[in-house]
């Protein structure tokens, strides 16, 4: 490996890990939204609503800068279905399991997700699955099986229903990292991360629209401090982060 392409690696891999860093913060915060008695819902519309603006920005910039390479049909249904699974499926996933289980607990298994990539890497992309991979498999599962043991015997009969809903927001946003890669080569990170979210952000505020009324968002103003956190540290630098690290 050339100088420069350890360089570029190296840029990749920090910006993987602050990006992980920035999401892994998001369990608390949505724990300290859950003492005003919100719900699933509600804190994903707000927590859209509020990241929109930026990703509405993003998109215009992108199209000014990247206007030679003009998206095919193909590349934005593609870029729509992603953004949808990691951005609006997975994060609604998530909120709900929140609900019931605790944000260690829910860092613990929504970080499972590196195996899943693993398995689905496996099957889809052809990769060989190594010896001490296995190992790390077998290890993560052992260990989660033993948290939800203890948790389900101190948090009650909803630990496993909490925990299964953050797993399948794993499994969830492990499909967009194993087949996004391509087309954030093809597109853009920059482009592909602000059109993705910006449909994930407009079916968030839509669930809310069809599902609650407006009052549900009248709150006390420290909830929604906490809302202008959730979308700026742990939805909008994060999701940049990520997509350009798989860049």
């Amino acid at each position: 490996m050339s100088s420069s392409a350890g360089a570029y690696r190296a840029v990749g891999i920090a910006l993987a890990f602050f990006g992980a860093a920035f999401f892994s913060l998001k369990g608390v915060t949505t724990k300290l939204i859950y003492v005003y008695r919100e719900d699933a819902v509600t804190l994903l519309a707000l927590r859209m609503a509020f990241s929109l603006p930026f990703f509405l920005v993003a998109a215009r910039w992108a199209s000014r800068r990247e206007a030679t390479a003009p998206l095919s049909v193909r590349d934005r249904v593609q870029i729509g279905i992603l953004g949808l699974l990691a951005y609006y499926i997975a994060s609604f996933l998530d909120f709900l399991g929140l609900q019931y289980v605790s944000a260690t607990l829910e860092r613990l298994t929504l970080y499972l997700y590196p195996t899943v990539v693993l398995l689905l890497s496996a099957i889809f992309l052809k990769k060989r699955i190594h010896g001490r991979e296995v190992a790390a498999l077998v290890l993560s599962y052992a260990g989660i099986a033993l948290v939800l043991v203890v948790g389900g015997r101190v948090g009650g009969a909803d630990v496993p229903l909490g925990a299964a809903l953050v797993f399948a927001s794993a499994v969830v946003y492990s499909v967009y990292l194993v087949f996004g890669t391509e087309i954030i080569r093809r597109t853009g990170s920059m482009r592909f991360t602000a059109y993705g979210m910006t449909v994930a952000s407009l079916a968030g505020v839509a669930q809310f629209l069809v599902l609650r009324p407006l009052d549900a968002l009248v709150m006390p103003w420290p909830a929604y401090g906490w809302f202008v956190v959730l979308a700026l540290v742990h939805t909008v630098l994060p999701v940049f982060m990520t997509a350009e690290a798989l860049k």
